[in-house]
């Protein structure tokens, strides 16, 4: 059952609770209520979505990033389906955790996938690969994508003149190359296939399954206990239209709230660093100062270009104006058309495999700067091991330090795209960066936003890679076919960035970084050297304006109202 009346669910005892309903949430769910002597209960902060057409069809992509209604990283995603290389996976299990290995992740990836493989139409367009050993018999459905294929066969054929292998099936353990990603698309309907389509409404009519939408968990409810006992958890706190309630479990609870609100849940059921809970109000029953630590990200540049129109590429850039979605609604409405789009160009490089001028003296760069950072006074040991892991993988090119990806759009937060004008944008990413941020509670107040502190860049090399990937990206504008084909201007960064320092400023021209790294802005939003200037806008963060525009600018409208009025002792 799903539901938004909280008496479905505080009528009924439930073995299990689970914290969100996105992704890992409901696989689990469904997978538990399989067995019908087990009930199980979901509460979860968002909305029902299911049907919605804002996330059911594939593109534009990720259209619902910063709705807070929207939850769920496979509603809202850009759908690619993708596993990492085999020597990350295998990074796991070198850290303490048995049996989570490349081995046992690669058996479930086929358990959770039936892969479709390309329609006749799409062969016909273009050769994709795929390979031949992928699930065909799971929950989530995967394919490939039928549109922007001369985009995609151009840049492949560039990255190989680049030297980059092609990769026929970069679903076993190896993603260095330059290959085409299966989407989480059902062929049969060309909708997205999400944990919510795909685990959930299968399961929805099972009497033992309820989930709760709109419910937003506060805190744990922890049995009394005795200093040294394990702590036994009893239910949860959850607020739902307004109202607190309690919800118990039999069995067990399983926080499934994601990266930043597990942290602060553990947190304000008094677990976590002993020194944060007490600053906050909160008293502290188990110390386990691992919680809200070594967050971790991915960051990215996109490079924007305007295409020669006489390539005449298809592109979906016709979307942003109403004849041009109306076409493409009508189109969809047929099984056809762009709105069946996914990402389909991938390419992942070591960073000696980019075989720019630079690139040996920034490897070299990266080695001291890891050894560097494992000998700071009072690192973890933890932290150590993982930098240990991050300087083999970079000598060993055995994971890539660059991801490259193309838009078939201008995907851009400061330029907005002509009337009758098609464009392209590149995306670089840094995979494995050395920065490590934390998420924590700022009071104890559960409802209240948690500090996030992701400390992008404070790791100097960071940066240089994602300026490498500029550069690259620029090579590869100047390589043929992509040279010939359709590269027009660059738009974004644009000719006036050109030196390494040009490009950083371009990247983040207000950046929240630490002075002597080039920051403009200090945790507080004040401006080094000043007394009373702050700034507050998408400026401050770098290469994040690309992506999540409007849920970042209230984050850091909502953040900076809380810094100011704390400053001035208005709270």
């Amino acid at each position: 059952m799903i539901t938004t009346n909280v008496v479905d669910v505080l009528s009924k005892s439930y073995d299990f609770v689970i914290v969100g309903g996105g992704t890992a949430g409901l696989a689990l769910a469904s997978r538990l209520s399989e067995n019908p002597s087990i009930t199980v209960a979901v509460l979860e902060a968002g909305d029902n979505t299911i049907n919605d057409p804002m996330t059911s069809i594939p593109t534009p992509y990720a259209r619902q990033l910063g709705n807070p209604k929207a939850r769920g990283t496979s509603t809202i995603n850009f759908l690619m389906w993708s596993l990492p290389p085999a020597v990350d996976v295998d990074a796991f299990e070198k850290l303490g955790n048995p049996g989570w290995n490349w081995d046992e992740f690669h058996r479930y990836s086929r358990k959770i996938e039936k892969f479709h493989p390309p329609t006749k139409e799409v062969a016909d367009l273009f050769p994709h690969t795929y390979g031949g050993d992928r699930g065909s018999s799971g929950r989530l459905q995967t394919t490939l994508a039928p549109h922007v294929h001369t985009i995609d066969a151009i840049l492949k054929e560039t990255f190989a003149n680049r030297g980059i292998k092609r990769l026929d099936d970069p679903y076993q353990g190896n993603v260095n190359g330059t290959w085409n990603a299966s989407s989480t698309i059902d062929p049969k309907t060309w909708a997205r296939s999400s944990s919510a389509t795909a685990y959930l409404v299968p399961a929805q009519d099972r009497p033992n399954l309820t989930v709760l939408t709109q419910a937003t968990v506060l805190r744990i409810a922890i049995a009394e206990h005795r200093d040294g006992d394990d702590l036994i958890a009893t239910g949860v706190d959850f607020v739902h239209a307004g109202q607190t309630y309690f919800l118990g479990a039999q069995k067990e609870i399983v926080l499934s709230a994601g990266a930043v609100k597990d942290p602060q849940i553990l947190e304000m059921s008094g677990i976590g660093r002993g020194d944060i809970l007490s600053t906050i109000g909160i008293e502290p029953i188990l110390e386990l100062p691992g919680v809200g630590e070594n967050l971790q990200d991915h960051n990215f540049v996109t490079v924007a270009y305007e295409l020669d129109p006489a390539a005449n590429h298809q592109t979906l850039d016709s979307l942003q104006n109403p004849e041009g979605a109306e076409v493409a609604a009508q189109l969809y409405a047929q099984g056809k058309g762009p709105l069946r789009n996914g990402l389909g160009f991938f390419s992942y490089l070591p960073l000696l495999d980019t075989r720019t001028p630079d690139a040996l003296e920034l490897a070299t760069k990266i080695e001291k700067e890891i050894e560097d950072y494992k000998n700071t006074p009072g690192i973890a040991p933890g932290l150590r091991e993982q930098l240990d892991i991050q300087l083999d993988t970079l000598r060993s090119k055995s994971s890539p330090e660059l991801e490259f990806t193309c838009l078939p759009l201008l995907f851009s937060t400061t330029l907005k795209p002509e009337a009758g004008k098609t464009y392209m944008s590149l995306l670089a990413f840094h995979v494995h960066p050395l920065s490590r941020g934390t998420i924590h509670s700022k009071s104890n107040d559960p409802q209240d936003d948690p500090n996030i502190d992701p400390r992008y860049f404070e790791k100097d090399s960071d940066m240089d890679l994602l300026v490498q990937g500029i550069k690259y990206i620029r090579s590869i504008a100047e390589t043929e076919p992509t040279k010939s084909a359709y590269v027009g201007k660059e738009l974004e960064p644009g000719p006036k960035c050109i030196s390494d320092e040009d490009i950083r400023d371009g990247l983040g021209t207000c950046s929240m970084l630490p002075r002597e790294k080039q920051g403009v802005v200090d945790p507080n939003l004040k401006v080094y050297g000043t007394k009373n200037l702050r700034i507050a806008d998408l400026s401050i963060v770098p290469l994040q304006i690309a992506a999540h525009t409007q849920a970042t600018v209230y984050v850091i409208g909502e953040k900076a109202s809380d810094i100011i009025l704390a400053a001035h002792n208005l709270v």
